[in-house]
């Protein structure tokens, strides 16, 4: 099996359980089959927020037990440049795609596209509670919501800032970040998305699938 075909195959795991924003790559994550057999195929959407109670602590240990790869992963992004909607570090990431494809290429997690939906998956955790791979969201348009980051820790955060900038390390605690934050959220099984939104990311998954079936 080739390294492109697994990496699908173990996105598509928990991604087609949880039909909300992310998926594990952890070892312990089901085979596609075996979410398949918990969620059947004609009931996947109506299935899908009952499935997160059963996953979520899951979820929560492999967040935590490899926040040190997930950094580790996204300091190697560092210096990538600054490219609206674009979604791979060989063309340039934005804000929220950096953010979605470290995720995704380390822990095989499928977040939301937009930094506004990213808003609404986890649970929200008080700034003095940061733990390294939180989500980190700042109003830098006059918008809540409109630019996310993740903690690394020491009240430091990862990001893709703006236009004519690259990936970089910033602090919480600097004069603009600090009057722009607006809250944070960590991975837990858990969302607050719409249907429409919950609907879109189950059809980006069914394209996953399609996708590594013809690998």
């Amino acid at each position: 099996m080739s390294l492109k075909k697994a990496l699908l195959s173990q996105v598509l795991g928990l991604s087609l359980g949880l039909l909300v924003s992310f998926s594990s790559f952890a070892a312990d994550t089901p085979s596609e089959s075996s979410v398949e057999a918990v969620v059947p195929k004609e009931s996947m959407f109506q299935a899908g927020r009952s499935y997160i109670s059963r996953v979520s602590d899951r979820l929560v240990d492999t967040v935590s037990g490899k926040s040190e790869e997930l950094i580790n992963r996204a300091m190697e992004v560092i210096g990538v440049r600054y490219r609206w909607d674009a979604e791979l570090p060989q063309s340039g990431l934005d804000g929220s795609s950096f953010v979605g494809y470290v995720f995704k290429d380390k822990l095989g997690f499928l977040l939301p596209r937009k930094s506004t939906q990213m808003s609404r998956v986890g649970k929200p955790v008080n700034r003095d509670e940061l733990q390294p791979g939180d989500l980190v969201f700042f109003n830098t348009m006059r918008l809540t919501f409109s630019h996310v980051g993740i903690y690394v820790g020491d009240n430091k955060f990862i990001h893709s800032p703006s236009k004519g900038t690259a990936v970089r390390v910033d602090d919480l605690s600097s004069l603009y970040w600090d009057k722009r934050f607006d809250g944070a959220r960590r991975l837990d099984g858990s969302d607050t998305l719409d249907d429409a939104e919950r609907k879109e990311l189950l059809n980006e998954v069914k394209n996953l699938k399609r996708k590594s079936r013809s690998l």
